[in-house]
């Protein structure tokens, strides 16, 4: 019988294949976002990131009724699909029609 050790190719091989499942796990939970009865629910932060303005710009979307939102308690969300809805309804075309 062989003896394994630390330096084994076989070994270091194995350990370079769990270093690149552990970042590529990493990688999918950095933009996981949680799936609910198949809508994505989205933070006010994942909001602001997602279509580049600040806190206070989203806060002015609300209270405009742009963006529609839920609030449970103290915490807001907002339905991925509603923001879509909301770009396209608020989409502006150029004099050429496109």
């Amino acid at each position: 019988m062989d003896l394994i050790t630390n330096e084994a190719e076989e070994i270091i091989d194995h350990h370079e294949m769990i270093l690149l499942l552990r970042n590529y796990i990493e990688e999918i939970l950095k933009y996981y976002r949680p799936v609910m009865n198949g809508e994505i629910y989205l933070s006010g932060q994942n909001v602001c990131e997602l279509l580049h303005i600040s806190k206070r710009t989203l806060q002015q979307y609300r209270n405009d009724k742009i963006l529609p939102f839920i609030q449970i308690g103290g915490k807001i969300i907002f339905k991925e699909s509603d923001i879509l809805t909301a770009l396209e309804q608020n989409y502006v075309t150029n004099k050429a029609g496109y």
